[in-house]
C-alpha cells in the first residue's frame, strides 16, 4: 500500500482540525444554550401558573367585596321583605349581575330561595370551587344581610385561564389523586407547601402554583411547555452552526490544496532527484528550490551527489584494477557472503567449475562447487574450510569437485578469514600433474605404512625363533614358522591390495563381489596380528557369535580392514592391556567392533582422514596416518560404514556391513 501524498495529508489535517474545533464549540455552546433555554422556560411556566393563581385570588377578593356591598344594601333588604316585590327583586338582582360582572346572583330567606339570575350557587356556601379535570374555577360567596340576618345573598363567578397561556386548573382532589402521574411529586409538593414550583418532567417543563381560598388550598394552576419547543431556538442555532462549519471546512480544504501544492512542489522535485540518485543517475544535477529549509536540503543533496559521483568514479577505477588482477591470477577466486552465497567468480574459477559468473552469483557455494560426498554427506556440513576460517585463521581442504559434464577435479580450496562479511576462496586445480604427484605419494605412503604391520609380526616371530630355538619344541617351532609364512603371504597380498586401493581411488577398479564368511575374515585377521599382540604381552578377547552372517564383498580387503583395526589397537593400548573384538547381527546388517583401553581418540580431529597422526603418542613415531582411511574406504565400497563409538574410556571402532540375504 502506497503512503498518501503530503498535500492530501495537509488537506485532511487542516479540514479535520477546523471541523473538530467548530464541532467542539458548537457542541459546548449548544449544551449551554439548551440548558439556559430550559431554565428560562421553567421560570416562564412557573410565572404563568403563579399569574393564573393570582388572577383567581383577585377574582375571589373582588366577588367577596361585591357580596359585602349587597349585604349592606337597604334597597335589597326592602325588596326582600314583601312578596309583592319579588318581580322587582329579580330585576334588581339581574341588573346587579350584569353591572357587577357576576355570573350568578340569588337572594333567599332561610332555606327558601326568593329570586335570582344566572347559575345557582350552593346554599349558604362561601368557597372557591374547582371542577375536576381542568374545568374553570367557580367562586361562590354567600353573605347574610346586615339588617336581616335570616336573609342571605349569594354570588358566583367563573374564572377560566386564557387558552393561549397553556395553563390548566385542577382541584385539590384531582391533583392529589394522580399519584401514578410523573408530575405527582411536583403537584404534591406544591399542595403541601402552598408555593409555586417548576421542574423537568419527562419531555416537558412544568410549573405549578397553589390556588387558595383564604388559608385553605383548594387546587393548582399548572402550566407546561415541551422541551422541544423550549429549545427550538437553540436547535435552529445549531443548524446554523453546522452550515457555518461546513462552509469553513470547504474553505479549509481549498486552502489546504493551495498550501499543499505550494509546499509539496519543491519536495516532490527533490524526491524525484533522490529517486534518480538511488537508481544510479548521478549526472543529473539536483534542482534549486525556494524556501529556507528546502533550499538547504537541495544544496546538501547536490553536494552529496557530487561526492557520490567522485566516489563511484574511484570505485569503478579500483574495480577495474581488481578485475585485471583477479583475471590474471592462475588460481580460481570465489567470494562468498555470510550465508556462503557466491558474490564473485573470476574467469579461472568459472572455467574450473564449468559455470558462468551469472550462473554462480547468488547461489550457495556448495551448489556451485558440487563437492563429492564424504561419509554420505557433503563437506559443506562439517568439513567446510569457510566455516573453519571464521575462527580467525585461513583454512584449507582438498575436495573432489564434480563438473557439469560429470567429470571430477581435485581442488585445493583455501579460505580466508572473513572481512566485513565477505570471504575469499582460492581454488587450485590439482587434477592433472598434481594428481599424478599426489597418487605417487599416496602409493609410497600406503606401502610404507601397510608393510610395517606384517613385517613387524614377521620380525617378532623370527626373534622368538632365534632366541628360543634351542628350547622350542617341534610344535612351537612349527607355529612360529607358520606365522612367518603367513606374514610373508600377507605382505604379498598387501602389495596387491595397496596398488589396487590406489586404482580404486582413481576410479580405475571396483570391489569384487563374492560370498564372504565373516568368521573366516575375523580368524585370519586375528592370526595375522597375534604375534604383535603377544609381543606387547597384550591379550585378545574375541566375542563373536558363530556363525556370523555372510556378506558380499572382497575377503582380502575385509581382512585388511580388521588387521588395520587390531594393529591400531595394539599400537595405542598399553602393555598388558586387553583388546576386545566383538560382533552382533541385527538383520539386515552385521556389526563388528574392536575396542582397546588406550588414550582414546583426540577431540575435534578427523582420525579417518589421510595422513592424520597423533604426534608424540605413537611408538617410535611410526605410521603415516593411512590405516583408518584405507579401512573406511574399503568398508564404504562394501556399502557399509566405519565409525568411532562413544565409550567412557579408550577407543571403540565399529564396522557395519550389509548382511547377505
Amino acid at each position: 500500500m502506497r503512503p498518501p501524498r503530503l498535500s492530501l495529508v495537509l488537506v485532511l489535517v487542516l479540514a479535520g482540525l477546523i471541523a473538530a474545533c467548530t464541532g467542539a464549540v458548537a457542541w459546548s455552546a449548544g449544551r449551554i444554550l439548551t440548558a439556559e433555554a430550559e431554565e428560562r422556560a421553567l421560570v416562564t411556566v412557573e410565572l404563568e401558573a403563579a399569574s393564573v393563581a393570582d388572577a383567581v385570588q383577585r377574582s375571589r377578593d373582588a366577588l367577596a367585596a361585591t357580596a359585602d356591598r349587597l349585604a349592606s344594601d337597604r334597597t335589597l333588604a326592602h325588596l326582600m321583605t314583601s312578596p309583592s316585590l319579588r318581580r322587582a327583586l329579580s330585576a334588581y338582582l339581574e341588573r346587579y349581575r350584569t353591572e357587577g360582572s357576576v355570573d350568578g346572583i340569588w337572594a333567599g330567606a332561610g332555606d327558601q330561595t326568593l329570586a335570582g339570575a344566572g347559575p345557582l350557587p350552593a346554599a349558604r356556601l362561601s368557597a372557591v370551587i374547582l371542577r375536576a379535570d381542568a374545568g374553570p374555577v367557580e367562586i361562590h360567596v354567600v353573605r347574610e344581610l346586615a339588617e336581616r340576618p335570616a336573609d342571605w345573598i349569594a354570588l358566583s363567578r367563573r374564572v377560566a385561564p386564557p387558552p393561549s397561556r397553556g395553563v390548566t386548573l385542577l382541584d385539590r382532589d384531582a391533583a392529589g389523586a394522580r399519584i401514578a402521574s410523573p408530575r405527582s411529586a411536583l403537584r404534591n409538593g406544591a399542595l403541601a407547601t402552598g408555593t409555586t414550583r417548576a421542574a423537568r418532567v419527562g419531555d416537558a417543563l412544568v410549573g405549578v402554583a397553589a390556588l387558595r381560598d383564604g388559608d385553605r388550598i383548594v387546587g393548582l394552576a399548572e402550566a407546561d411547555v415541551s422541551r422541544a419547543s423550549a429549545t427550538l431556538p437553540t436547535r435552529r442555532w445549531a443548524r446554523q452552526m453546522r452550515r457555518v462549519a461546513l462552509f469553513w471546512v470547504g474553505v479549509s480544504i481549498l486552502a489546504g490544496l493551495l498550501l499543499g501544492r505550494r509546499l509539496t512542489a519543491p519536495l516532490a522535485s527533490l524526491a524525484r532527484s533522490a529517486e534518480a540518485m538511488g537508481l544510479g543517475d548521478l549526472q543529473t544535477p539536483v534542482p534549486r528550490v525556494s524556501g529556507r529549509e528546502t533550499a538547504t536540503l537541495s544544496r546538501v543533496m547536490e553536494e552529496m551527489r557530487l561526492r557520490l559521483l567522485d566516489s563511484s568514479v574511484e570505485l569503478r577505477r579500483r574495480q577495474a584494477e581488481a578485475d585485471a588482477v583477479l583475471g590474471g591470477i592462475a588460481e580460481g577466486v570465489v567470494a562468498v557472503d555470510e550465508d556462503r552465497k557466491v558474490r564473485y567468480v573470476n574467469d579461472r574459477a568459472a572455467a574450473i567449475l564449468g559455470v558462468t559468473s551469472e550462473q554462480a552469483r547468488g547461489r550457495f557455494c556448495g551448489d556451485v562447487l558440487r563437492p563429492a560426498l564424504v561419509d554420505g554427506e557433503r563437506p559443506c556440513e562439517n568439513r567446510c574450510p569457510i566455516l573453519r576460517a571464521r575462527a580467525g585463521a585461513p583454512a584449507s581442504a582438498v575436495e573432489l569437485l564434480t563438473a557439469v559434464g560429470g567429470a571430477t577435479r581435485t581442488i585445493v580450496l583455501t579460505s580466508s578469514a572473513p572481512v566485513e562479511g565477505r570471504q575469499i576462496q582460492l581454488l587450485r586445480d590439482e587434477t592433472a600433474a598434481e594428481a599424478t604427484r599426489r597418487l605417487r605419494d599416496t602409493v609410497v605412503a600406503n606401502i610404507s605404512h601397510e608393510f610395517k604391520t606384517p613385517l613387524a609380526a614377521q620380525l617378532a616371530s623370527i626373534e622368538m625363533l632365534r632366541d628360543r630355538l634351542d628350547v622350542l619344541s617341534p610344535e612351537e617351532a612349527r607355529d612360529l614358522v607358520l606365522a612367518t609364512e603367513r606374514g610373508a603371504l600377507r605382505l604379498t597380498r598387501l602389495v596387491d591390495n595397496l596398488l589396487e586401493s590406489v586404482r580404486l581411488e582413481a576410479g580405475d577398479a571396483t570391489i569384487r563381489r563374492q560370498h564372504v564368511e565373516l568368521d573366516e575374515v575375523v580368524e585370519e585377521a586375528v592370526e595375522a596380528t597375534r604375534p604383535l599382540i603377544a609381543q606387547k604381552r597384550q591379550s585378545l578377547e574375541v566375542e563373536v557369535p558363530h556363525p556370523l552372517p555372510a556378506v558380499l564383498g572382497d575377503a582380502p580387503r575385509l581382512v585388511q580392514v580388521f588387521v588395520n583395526l587390531l594393529a591400531n589397537a595394539n599400537k595405542f593400548a598399553p602393555e598388558g592391556a586387553v583388546i576386545r573384538l566383538g560382533a552382533a547381527a541385527a538383520p539386515p546388517h552385521v556389526t563388528l567392533w574392536v575396542a582397546d583401553d588406550g588414550p582414546g581418540l583426540p577431540d575435534g580431529e578427523d582420525v579417518f582422514a589421510r595422513f592424520v597422526r597423533r604426534a608424540g603418542e605413537e611408538p617410535d613415531q611410526s605410521g603415516m596416518g593411512l590405516g583408518l582411511w584405507i579401512s573406511r574406504s574399503i568398508v564404504e565400497r562394501h556399502g557399509g560404514r566405519l565409525y568411532a563409538a562413544q565409550v567412557p574410556a579408550g577407543t571403540k571402532l565399529c564396522v557395519v556391513l550389509p548382511a547377505r540375504p
